[in-house]
């Protein structure tokens, strides 16, 4: 049967769900969501996490126990269950690791975002989760921070497969590509097979849309309304022009010949926030070979029930891309300003929902089913 997600992934695109709790994986939902929506993958962040665990579900409640009468912190607690949660998918999605050779089939697990702006932390911490869940097709997610990016080089040079989050600009974005390559000279020097590793960048698309929409709106000139939702879409195929002409070069070939892959770019954040666009357009404006699309589940049936997927819809319009800009500079748009208020504001919100699930777990610990033991 042909779906619009067959056609989206005939087209050279990966489907991976934005969402992981533990009655997906225990109901066989994630195993059907393989099946029939074309779904190759899943991301998760501290805010899918905190929504999963502080849901009330039952799922949770037998291991959050036995968890109390061990004498288990809150953040043992917390690394405990989301890494079972992550191994658990990861073994769902074996075979379709398997099938692509490595390629898909991936579930992602974040460092913790309180350790953003550590380097060192975040390495540590990367080891110890790659360790703990022990799958090869699992992805460290580590943000593209300025201390990230020294921690994705010695991660990967570890060997250790990577998703780099929280991507904005195209200037950190080509800092991103830069670490990847070092870490993979890096693990090239310590003997490691590249073959092994595997990365993508997390480009943000629906954020981008939302802060540049509310500064467009500020400024209310008729040119500034007529700019509005584009350029998030705009960003994102620069994004797959740089990563096309960095991916070409004479240290990439060598890097490849050696056994290394292409970090994919991944579209991210492509959940539309405004009921008035189309509720597929960060799905079917984003179309090329070789990216990641991670869709919460609300998109991804949108998508599946009426996305209208013509090909790709990217390499040709790098020039409107480009346009795009010029206007949105022309008007008054810091897009610099743009971009690390952005980066500012998603570490902070990945903060707020890390800190409100050690609340949730910490309640759970102390709870009524806890205090009986």
């Amino acid at each position: 049967m042909s779906t619009p997600t067959k056609h989206l992934s005939d087209e050279g695109v990966s489907i991976w769900l934005d969402d992981l709790s533990r009655s997906r994986i225990t109901t066989g939902n994630l195993a059907d969501l393989i099946a029939t929506r074309n779904v190759v993958g899943v991301t998760t962040n501290p805010t899918i996490f905190a929504g999963a665990i502080g849901s009330g579900s039952f799922d949770y409640a037998g291991q959050i126990t036995d968890l109390a009468r061990t004498g288990a912190s809150v953040d043992d607690a917390i690394f405990t269950i989301t890494t079972d949660d992550v191994r658990a998918a990861s073994d769902v999605f074996r075979p379709v690791y398997d099938a692509t050779g490595g390629l898909d089939g991936r579930v992602s697990i974040e460092v913790s975002p309180d350790l953003a702006h550590d380097t060192d932390a975040t390495v540590a911490q990367a080891k110890e989760l790659w360790a703990s869940v022990d799958r090869p097709n699992a992805l460290i997610k580590i943000p593209a921070t300025k201390a990230g990016l020294p921690a994705i080089t010695e991660v990967i040079g570890a060997g250790i497969s990577v998703n780099v989050t929280l991507i904005f600009s195209l200037e950190r974005y080509a800092e991103v590509i830069d670490a990847y390559l070092a870490g993979l000279e890096k693990a090239q020097a310590a003997g490691i097979d590249l073959s092994t590793i595997h990365s993508v960048a997390s480009f943000f698309v629906s954020r981008v849309d939302t802060e540049v929409d509310k500064r467009l709106t500020a400024i209310g000139t008729p040119e500034a309304e007529a700019l509005k939702s584009k350029a998030g879409v705009a960003n994102a195929r620069l994004a797959y022009e740089l990563f096309e002409d960095r991916f070409a070069t004479d240290r990439v070939t060598a890097l490849k010949e050696a056994g290394a892959h292409v970090q994919r770019p991944l579209w991210a954040s492509t959940g539309v926030k405004d009921p008035a666009l189309p509720d597929t357009l960060y799905v079917t404006e984003l179309v090329a070979r070789g990216t990641v699309n991670t869709m919460p589940e609300k998109t991804l049936e949108a998508t599946f029930d009426h996305g209208v997927v013509t090909g790709d819809t990217i390499t040709g319009n790098y020039g409107d891309a480009h346009g795009v800009f010029a206007e949105l500079a022309a008007v008054g748009v810091d897009f610099a300003d743009v971009t690390q208020v952005l980066e500012d504001e998603g570490v902070e919100k990945f903060i707020g929902s890390w800190h409100e699930l050690k609340d949730t777990v910490a309640k759970a610990l102390q709870g009524p089913a806890a205090a009986a033991v």
